[in-house]
């Protein structure tokens, strides 16, 4: 191949890093690669694919995270506690590709994939998904 042929297909869709994501059998639709697992001093990077129309159920992380989308359209909507109840926070966000979301550390937030989204997800620390336990206002 020469270097003309590789440089015709510049797209996210046809680089190897993203194949060999791993299917997660608790969240179907969902797959992922991710780096150094558990790495509490660090940062936990990974590469995640969603298929159009899942989602992810109000919840939290342990640190910040930072989640850039290199294909689809999703949207987060935070969440603030009152009581037993969550009450949206905000608008709806919706991020395209190239956008970039931020959210703090223990921030509650949902997300929802309404194109099918391959996304580079940023954790500060070791990751961890806290899904909130309390009823939607």
């Amino acid at each position: 191949m020469s270097v003309d042929d590789v440089t015709k297909d510049n797209s996210a869709a046809t680089s190897d890093v993203w194949r060999d994501l791993v299917e997660v059998a608790e969240n179907p639709g969902f797959s992922l690669r991710a780096t150094y697992p558990t790495n509490p001093a660090g940062v936990e990077v990974m590469l995640e694919r969603w298929e159009a129309g899942t989602e992810e159920p109000p919840h939290s992380h342990p640190g910040d995270d930072m989640t850039i989308v290199v294909e689809g359209k999703m949207s987060t909507q935070r969440y603030r506690r009152e009581g037993d109840v969550l009450v949206t926070d905000g608008e709806r966000i919706v991020l395209h590709k190239g956008d970039v979301g931020y959210t703090r550390a223990h921030r509650i937030h949902d997300a929802k994939y309404l194109e099918e989204c391959q996304l580079v997800y940023v954790h500060n620390g070791a990751f961890a998904f806290n899904k909130a336990e309390v009823d939607l206002a």
